[in-house]
Protein backbone atom coordinates (compact mmCIF):
# COMPACT_ATOMS: atom_id res chain seq x y z
CA UNK A 1 0.00 0.00 0.00
CA UNK A 2 1.23 3.49 -0.81
CA UNK A 3 0.46 5.14 2.52
CA UNK A 4 -1.43 3.98 5.57
CA UNK A 5 -3.55 5.01 8.49
CA UNK A 6 -3.87 2.82 11.58
CA UNK A 7 -7.31 1.43 12.46
CA UNK A 8 -7.23 3.71 15.53
CA UNK A 9 -6.01 6.57 13.34
CA UNK A 10 -2.67 7.41 14.95
CA UNK A 11 -0.18 9.04 12.61
CA UNK A 12 -0.50 8.96 8.86
CA UNK A 13 2.19 7.33 6.76
CA UNK A 14 2.17 9.78 3.88
CA UNK A 15 1.16 9.92 1.15
CA UNK A 16 -2.17 8.23 1.90
CA UNK A 17 -5.09 8.18 -0.53
CA UNK A 18 -8.72 8.64 0.58
CA UNK A 19 -11.17 7.16 -1.91
CA UNK A 20 -14.53 8.88 -2.34
CA UNK A 21 -17.87 7.04 -2.17
CA UNK A 22 -20.84 9.38 -2.78
CA UNK A 23 -24.19 7.70 -2.08
CA UNK A 24 -26.02 10.78 -3.31
CA UNK A 25 -28.25 11.55 -6.28
CA UNK A 26 -26.70 14.96 -6.92
CA UNK A 27 -22.95 15.07 -6.25
CA UNK A 28 -21.11 17.07 -8.90
CA UNK A 29 -18.99 14.16 -10.16
CA UNK A 30 -20.75 10.87 -9.51
CA UNK A 31 -24.23 11.59 -8.20
CA UNK A 32 -26.58 8.64 -8.53
CA UNK A 33 -23.91 6.13 -9.55
CA UNK A 34 -23.36 4.49 -6.16
CA UNK A 35 -26.66 4.94 -4.34
CA UNK A 36 -27.23 1.17 -4.21
CA UNK A 37 -25.47 -0.27 -1.11
CA UNK A 38 -24.16 -3.30 -3.00
CA UNK A 39 -22.64 -1.16 -5.74
CA UNK A 40 -21.16 1.17 -3.12
CA UNK A 41 -19.53 -1.74 -1.27
CA UNK A 42 -18.18 -3.24 -4.48
CA UNK A 43 -16.72 0.09 -5.50
CA UNK A 44 -15.18 0.57 -2.05
CA UNK A 45 -13.51 -2.83 -2.29
CA UNK A 46 -12.08 -1.90 -5.70
CA UNK A 47 -10.72 1.37 -4.32
CA UNK A 48 -9.00 -0.49 -1.48
CA UNK A 49 -7.51 -2.96 -3.96
CA UNK A 50 -6.23 0.03 -5.95
CA UNK A 51 -4.46 1.38 -2.86
CA UNK A 52 -6.90 3.55 -0.89
CA UNK A 53 -5.99 3.74 2.81
CA UNK A 54 -9.27 5.50 3.71
CA UNK A 55 -12.78 5.22 2.27
CA UNK A 56 -14.85 8.40 2.68
CA UNK A 57 -18.62 7.83 2.48
CA UNK A 58 -20.94 10.79 1.99
CA UNK A 59 -24.71 11.05 1.71
CA UNK A 60 -25.17 14.81 1.22
CA UNK A 61 -23.74 16.75 -1.68
CA UNK A 62 -21.44 19.66 -0.85
CA UNK A 63 -21.27 20.93 -4.43
CA UNK A 64 -21.65 24.70 -4.90
CA UNK A 65 -25.27 25.69 -4.54
CA UNK A 66 -26.32 22.43 -2.88
CA UNK A 67 -29.31 22.62 -0.56
CA UNK A 68 -29.20 20.75 2.79
CA UNK A 69 -31.09 17.52 3.44
CA UNK A 70 -32.51 16.18 6.70
CA UNK A 71 -30.58 13.89 9.01
CA UNK A 72 -33.18 11.17 8.43
CA UNK A 73 -32.67 11.30 4.67
CA UNK A 74 -28.88 11.30 5.05
CA UNK A 75 -29.06 8.29 7.39
CA UNK A 76 -31.32 6.47 4.92
CA UNK A 77 -28.65 6.93 2.26
CA UNK A 78 -25.46 6.20 4.19
CA UNK A 79 -26.14 3.53 6.82
CA UNK A 80 -27.02 0.63 4.48
CA UNK A 81 -23.94 1.47 2.39
CA UNK A 82 -21.71 1.77 5.45
CA UNK A 83 -22.84 -1.60 6.79
CA UNK A 84 -21.80 -3.29 3.57
CA UNK A 85 -18.58 -1.28 3.17
CA UNK A 86 -17.41 -2.02 6.72
CA UNK A 87 -18.06 -5.72 6.14
CA UNK A 88 -16.28 -5.70 2.77
CA UNK A 89 -13.26 -3.67 3.94
CA UNK A 90 -12.68 -4.68 7.59
CA UNK A 91 -9.06 -3.49 7.77
CA UNK A 92 -9.62 -0.12 6.12
CA UNK A 93 -10.25 3.21 7.83
CA UNK A 94 -13.83 4.20 7.00
CA UNK A 95 -14.76 7.88 7.16
CA UNK A 96 -18.23 9.41 7.23
CA UNK A 97 -18.49 12.71 5.36
CA UNK A 98 -21.15 14.65 7.29
CA UNK A 99 -21.83 17.82 9.25
CA UNK A 100 -24.59 16.25 11.36
CA UNK A 101 -23.90 14.74 14.78
CA UNK A 102 -26.79 12.28 14.50
CA UNK A 103 -25.38 10.90 11.26
CA UNK A 104 -21.83 10.76 12.63
CA UNK A 105 -23.03 8.96 15.77
CA UNK A 106 -24.84 6.23 13.81
CA UNK A 107 -21.98 5.90 11.34
CA UNK A 108 -19.39 5.49 14.11
CA UNK A 109 -21.59 2.88 15.77
CA UNK A 110 -21.79 1.08 12.42
CA UNK A 111 -18.01 0.83 12.12
CA UNK A 112 -16.68 4.11 10.76
CA UNK A 113 -13.67 5.43 12.68
CA UNK A 114 -13.35 8.92 11.22
CA UNK A 115 -15.60 11.94 10.63
CA UNK A 116 -14.93 14.25 7.69
CA UNK A 117 -16.73 17.48 8.62
CA UNK A 118 -16.64 20.22 5.97
CA UNK A 119 -17.90 22.68 8.61
CA UNK A 120 -15.00 21.96 10.99
CA UNK A 121 -17.47 21.16 13.82
CA UNK A 122 -19.35 24.47 13.41
CA UNK A 123 -22.73 23.45 11.98
CA UNK A 124 -23.83 21.04 14.72
CA UNK A 125 -23.02 21.85 18.37
CA UNK A 126 -23.03 18.13 19.29
CA UNK A 127 -20.50 17.04 16.68
CA UNK A 128 -17.36 17.54 18.78
CA UNK A 129 -18.92 15.60 21.67
CA UNK A 130 -19.84 12.69 19.38
CA UNK A 131 -16.33 12.51 17.92
CA UNK A 132 -14.65 12.80 21.32
CA UNK A 133 -16.81 10.15 22.99
CA UNK A 134 -16.14 7.70 20.16
CA UNK A 135 -12.41 8.38 20.16
CA UNK A 136 -12.75 8.91 16.43
CA UNK A 137 -10.50 10.76 14.06
CA UNK A 138 -11.77 13.98 12.51
CA UNK A 139 -10.96 16.09 9.48
CA UNK A 140 -11.57 19.82 9.96
CA UNK A 141 -12.11 21.70 6.71
CA UNK A 142 -12.22 25.40 5.88
CA UNK A 143 -15.29 26.59 4.01
CA UNK A 144 -16.42 30.11 3.19
CA UNK A 145 -20.14 30.22 4.06
CA UNK A 146 -22.23 27.11 3.32
CA UNK A 147 -22.43 24.89 0.22
CA UNK A 148 -25.45 26.93 -0.88
CA UNK A 149 -23.59 30.26 -0.64
CA UNK A 150 -19.87 29.51 -0.64
CA UNK A 151 -19.17 30.59 -4.22
CA UNK A 152 -21.02 33.91 -3.88
CA UNK A 153 -18.02 36.19 -4.52
CA UNK A 154 -15.62 34.86 -1.85
CA UNK A 155 -13.17 37.57 -0.76
CA UNK A 156 -10.02 37.29 1.37
CA UNK A 157 -7.32 39.80 2.20
CA UNK A 158 -4.81 36.93 2.36
CA UNK A 159 -6.38 33.55 1.70
CA UNK A 160 -3.45 31.49 3.03
CA UNK A 161 -3.16 33.43 6.29
CA UNK A 162 -6.93 33.44 6.84
CA UNK A 163 -7.36 29.72 6.13
CA UNK A 164 -4.38 28.88 8.33
CA UNK A 165 -5.72 31.01 11.21
CA UNK A 166 -9.16 29.42 10.87
CA UNK A 167 -7.78 25.87 10.93
CA UNK A 168 -5.49 26.65 13.86
CA UNK A 169 -8.46 27.98 15.84
CA UNK A 170 -10.62 24.98 14.96
CA UNK A 171 -7.91 22.52 16.04
CA UNK A 172 -7.57 24.35 19.37
CA UNK A 173 -11.33 24.32 19.83
CA UNK A 174 -11.58 20.62 19.01
CA UNK A 175 -8.89 19.79 21.58
CA UNK A 176 -10.70 21.91 24.18
CA UNK A 177 -13.83 19.85 23.49
CA UNK A 178 -12.06 16.57 24.19
CA UNK A 179 -10.76 15.41 20.80
CA UNK A 180 -7.18 14.15 20.95
CA UNK A 181 -4.82 16.34 18.92
CA UNK A 182 -3.27 13.29 17.25
CA UNK A 183 -6.75 12.38 15.94
CA UNK A 184 -7.13 15.61 13.94
CA UNK A 185 -6.26 16.36 10.33
CA UNK A 186 -6.94 19.62 8.48
CA UNK A 187 -8.19 20.49 5.01
CA UNK A 188 -7.93 23.96 3.38
CA UNK A 189 -11.15 23.28 1.45
CA UNK A 190 -10.02 23.57 -2.15
CA UNK A 191 -13.04 24.81 -4.12
CA UNK A 192 -15.13 25.53 -1.02
CA UNK A 193 -15.65 29.28 -1.24
CA UNK A 194 -12.50 30.03 -3.23
CA UNK A 195 -11.72 31.45 -6.63
CA UNK A 196 -9.29 29.82 -9.04
CA UNK A 197 -6.50 32.04 -7.73
CA UNK A 198 -7.35 31.25 -4.10
CA UNK A 199 -7.14 27.52 -4.85
CA UNK A 200 -3.77 27.89 -6.53
CA UNK A 201 -2.38 29.96 -3.65
CA UNK A 202 -3.50 27.33 -1.11
CA UNK A 203 -1.92 24.45 -3.04
CA UNK A 204 1.30 26.44 -3.45
CA UNK A 205 1.35 27.18 0.30
CA UNK A 206 0.54 23.75 1.72
CA UNK A 207 3.79 23.94 3.69
CA UNK A 208 2.42 26.83 5.74
CA UNK A 209 -0.59 24.73 6.75
CA UNK A 210 1.57 21.67 7.51
CA UNK A 211 3.50 23.80 10.00
CA UNK A 212 0.44 23.62 12.27
CA UNK A 213 1.46 20.03 13.00
CA UNK A 214 -1.64 18.18 11.76
CA UNK A 215 -1.79 16.01 8.61
CA UNK A 216 -3.02 18.12 5.69
CA UNK A 217 -5.76 16.75 3.42
CA UNK A 218 -6.02 17.96 -0.18
CA UNK A 219 -9.22 17.40 -2.16
CA UNK A 220 -8.80 18.73 -5.69
CA UNK A 221 -10.04 15.66 -7.57
CA UNK A 222 -12.30 16.48 -10.55
CA UNK A 223 -12.98 20.03 -9.31
CA UNK A 224 -13.98 22.59 -11.90
CA UNK A 225 -11.14 25.02 -11.17
CA UNK A 226 -8.78 22.50 -12.80
CA UNK A 227 -10.71 22.81 -16.05
CA UNK A 228 -10.73 26.60 -15.84
CA UNK A 229 -7.00 26.53 -15.12
CA UNK A 230 -6.50 24.77 -18.46
CA UNK A 231 -8.53 27.29 -20.40
CA UNK A 232 -12.17 26.15 -20.19
CA UNK A 233 -14.09 28.97 -18.45
CA UNK A 234 -17.31 26.94 -18.27
CA UNK A 235 -15.75 23.72 -16.95
CA UNK A 236 -17.88 21.78 -14.47
CA UNK A 237 -15.32 19.02 -13.96
CA UNK A 238 -11.54 19.06 -13.97
CA UNK A 239 -9.36 16.65 -15.94
CA UNK A 240 -7.52 13.82 -14.23
CA UNK A 241 -4.11 14.93 -15.48
CA UNK A 242 -4.46 18.29 -13.74
CA UNK A 243 -5.61 16.64 -10.50
CA UNK A 244 -2.56 14.36 -10.53
CA UNK A 245 -0.26 17.36 -10.96
CA UNK A 246 -1.90 19.13 -8.02
CA UNK A 247 -1.57 16.02 -5.83
CA UNK A 248 2.12 15.55 -6.64
CA UNK A 249 2.94 19.21 -5.97
CA UNK A 250 0.88 19.29 -2.77
CA UNK A 251 2.65 16.15 -1.52
CA UNK A 252 6.05 17.68 -2.23
CA UNK A 253 5.02 20.73 -0.21
CA UNK A 254 3.79 18.80 2.82
CA UNK A 255 0.31 17.36 2.24
CA UNK A 256 -0.29 13.90 3.70
CA UNK A 257 -3.75 12.71 2.58
CA UNK A 258 -5.38 13.01 -0.84
CA UNK A 259 -9.17 12.76 -1.20
CA UNK A 260 -9.75 11.47 -4.72
CA UNK A 261 -12.15 9.69 -7.06
CA UNK A 262 -9.52 8.09 -9.32
CA UNK A 263 -7.57 6.07 -6.77
CA UNK A 264 -5.32 3.92 -8.95
CA UNK A 265 -3.97 6.86 -10.92
CA UNK A 266 -3.35 8.97 -7.82
CA UNK A 267 -1.62 6.08 -6.06
CA UNK A 268 0.72 5.64 -9.02
CA UNK A 269 1.46 9.36 -9.31
CA UNK A 270 2.11 9.70 -5.58
CA UNK A 271 4.27 6.57 -5.55
CA UNK A 272 6.48 8.22 -8.16
CA UNK A 273 6.54 11.50 -6.20
CA UNK A 274 7.44 9.67 -2.99
CA UNK A 275 10.28 7.78 -4.70
CA UNK A 276 11.70 11.03 -6.05
CA UNK A 277 11.41 12.68 -2.62
CA UNK A 278 13.31 9.80 -1.02
CA UNK A 279 15.99 9.92 -3.71
CA UNK A 280 16.70 13.55 -2.88
CA UNK A 281 17.35 12.82 0.78
CA UNK A 282 21.03 12.62 1.76
CA UNK A 283 22.38 9.21 2.62
CA UNK A 284 22.75 8.48 6.31
CA UNK A 285 26.32 7.31 6.87
CA UNK A 286 27.44 5.35 9.92
CA UNK A 287 29.89 7.32 12.08
CA UNK A 288 33.53 6.29 11.73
Amino acid sequence: MLGSVSRNWGRVVAPAVMGVINVTPDSFSDGGLLDDPRRAAGHALRLVEEGAAIIDVGGESARPGAEPITADEELRRVIPALERIVAACPSTTISIDTTKAAVAERALATGATMVNDVSALRFDPRMAEVVAEAGAAVCLMHMHGTPATMQDAPIYEDVVDEVRAFLEERVERAVEQGIAEEQICIDPGIGFGKTLDHNLQLVASVGSLAELGQPVVIGASRKSFLGRLLGNPTATRGPLAAALAVAAIAYERGASIFRVHDVREHVQALQAAACIARARQPLELDPL
